[in-house]
């Protein structure tokens, strides 16, 4: 873990990172091992693949750990770990498809994101991506996810019918949150210093937004 990140570190180093660049990747550790240690996404629980997509009521919890490459699955009716589930290299960010029988996680050391079937709580699919992926975000329908690659300056567009990447749209540097419209129409992402709006027909960059040094996750709300 240790040796991980002071490779990655260095590597910016050697790369010519700017100084703005290294808070942001320092803030970025920071936010990883959160997650690594802390509520990732809620699902929930399918009911055995004999019942099909028939769901119980009860949630799980789906933490990625970024020590050692899994995603625990935690039941928080009876608080016990039910699953552990083998993924990419450095899980960072998860999250769940609207239905609760799928759950998407971005490895980022593994530029994969791991797509998790929640019946069997097994990896079903592992999707090449950009360099770094960090966090993502799944549309209202469940038909895209939309996942920020800090490395590349890209967010990768997954289409969950196919598990294949459609689009990767350049952003601004080092995007990290990401989140959706209520309608699908629009996915929002921080970059380093700005904010990206895509349209989500078009798979095009629409507008951005400067905002001061150190934007990083994003919460759409409807309010009154």
């Amino acid at each position: 873990m240790l040796t991980r990140r002071s490779m990655t570190t260095a590597a910016h180093r050697r790369t010519g990172t700017s100084g703005q660049a290294r808070v942001r990747w320092s803030r970025f550790r920071s936010v990883i091992t959160a997650l690594a240690t802390g509520l990732a996404v809620l699902a929930s629980l399918p009911a055995p693949a004999s019942a099909g997509d028939a769901r119980q009521g009860r949630q799980v919890a789906y933490l990625t750990n970024q020590g050692n490459d899994t995603v625990s699955v935690v039941d928080i009716t009876t608080n016990t770990v039910i699953a552990t589930i083998p993924v990419g290299g450095a899980p960072t960010g998860v999250a769940a498809g609207p239905g609760g029988t799928r759950v998407y996680v971005a490895n980022r050391d593994s530029d994969t994101v791991s797509v998790i079937n929640t019946a069997t709580n097994t990896v079903i699919a592992t999707i090449p991506v950009d360099s770094q992926p960090s966090l993502v975000a799944v549309s209202p329908g469940g038909t895209r996810a939309y996942v920020t690659d800090f490395g590349a300056g890209t967010v990768s567009v997954i289409d969950t019918a196919t598990n294949t990447v459609i689009a990767t749209v350049p952003v601004g540097t080092q995007p990290f949150g990401v989140a959706v419209t209520a309608g699908g129409t629009r996915a929002y992402v921080c970059n380093v210093d700005s904010m990206s709006v895509i349209d989500t027909a078009t798979n095009t960059v629409i507008a951005t937004l400067s905002l001061p040094e150190g934007p990083f996750e994003i919460a759409i709300a409807e309010v009154p």
